[in-house]
């Protein structure tokens, strides 16, 4: 019998109006993205903002995203440049994060920002959260749906698991469609990228014909993903694996490894997008078995596998 939460909603008439009424009064719903879920609020308001913060125990130098239904809903917080507009027209609305200068007089709550004279913003792809947006006049704060340097949510249930009642509503919109966090790339100055995500570097690199550094030195935190320590099942996570032992979980790719009761297969056909989308209901799922350890094998880092390499190195460090 399937379980029944008393504040997981389908987006239907009534739960629409109950989502914009509580938006409006400065509260946090959580909302479905095609990445994952996130924590939504007023990106306006200190109040929102401070409830997000809160809520998901997050350091204030960790930026937040700010979500827009479209360009004219972003144009009087960011400074659009040539590059923005060749990746938007390319991309959105989609799994890619932008990081832009901030417009002098925008509205944006210093703390989203971490008082930074940048700005993350998305334009996020889910049918669900476009026609919330679509109803709002301000943008959105939403980070993942989860407790900072935890695992991202990508089903409503992995909400509740992570805040109980302590959200009014979360938005059913079933399990995302990608499961990791958007593509980050900074536009602000030299073009980099802060995130690997589903759109590669090689995507951003055709579509503005240029060169396109990947972030590697990068030590000032300016966008989501730059933590040391993030994504983490909260046990000790080892890359490069053959094998596991007793008491220790097996992260697999392929076919050729068995069925046992402690292996975990991101996928048995090798497919790299169908892995992403796996990682972390598998890492949540070993989390919930009391595993002392995890290993991993080698993934293919290519396409979608960079981010998700990415992801398991963040989760793979101590603190």
């Amino acid at each position: 019998m399937k379980k029944i939460y008393s504040n997981i909603n389908l987006l239907k008439k009534n739960t629409f109006i109950k989502v914009i009424k509580l938006l409006k009064k400065k509260h946090i719903v959580a909302l479905p993205t095609e990445t994952v879920y996130g924590l939504a609020g007023n990106a306006y308001s200190k109040s929102a903002v401070n409830k997000i913060f809160k809520l998901k125990k997050r350091p204030k130098k960790n930026p937040l995203i700010v979500h827009y239904l479209n360009l004219k809903s972003a144009q009087k917080d960011v400074c659009f440049n040539e590059n923005f507009l060749k990746l938007y027209r390319k991309f959105c609305p989609g799994p890619i994060t932008f990081i832009l200068k901030r417009k002098q007089g925008s509205k944006i709550n210093n703390y989203v920002s971490s008082n930074l004279n940048t700005v993350a913003i998305r334009f996020p792809k889910n049918s669900r959260t476009r026609k919330i947006l679509k109803k709002l006049n301000f943008p959105l704060a939403m980070p993942s749906a989860n407790k900072s340097k935890g695992i991202s949510p990508v089903s409503p249930e992995d909400v509740y698991d992570e805040f109980r009642d302590k959200i009014k509503i979360i938005v059913d919109g079933g399990k995302c469609r990608i499961g990791l966090e958007s593509t980050v790339v900074d536009l602000s100055d030299k073009i980099k990228i802060l995130r690997p995500g589903y759109i590669s570097s090689n995507d951003i690199k055709k579509t503005l014909k240029r060169k396109v550094d990947l972030n590697k030195n990068q030590k000032k935190i300016i966008s989501p993903g730059m933590m040391k320590l993030h994504y983490s099942p909260g046990i000790p996570v080892i890359l490069n694996q053959k094998k596991a032992g007793k008491n220790v979980a097996f992260i697999t790719f392929g076919k050729k490894y068995s069925n046992s009761i402690n292996n975990f297969n991101l996928s048995k056909k090798s497919n790299l997008n169908e892995a992403a989308r796996n990682l972390y209901k598998v890492l949540r799922e070993i989390k919930s078995m009391n595993f002392k350890k995890i290993h991993v094998v080698k993934i293919p880092n290519i396409g979608i596998g960079v981010a998700i390499n990415d992801r398991l190195k963040h989760a793979a460090n101590k603190k």
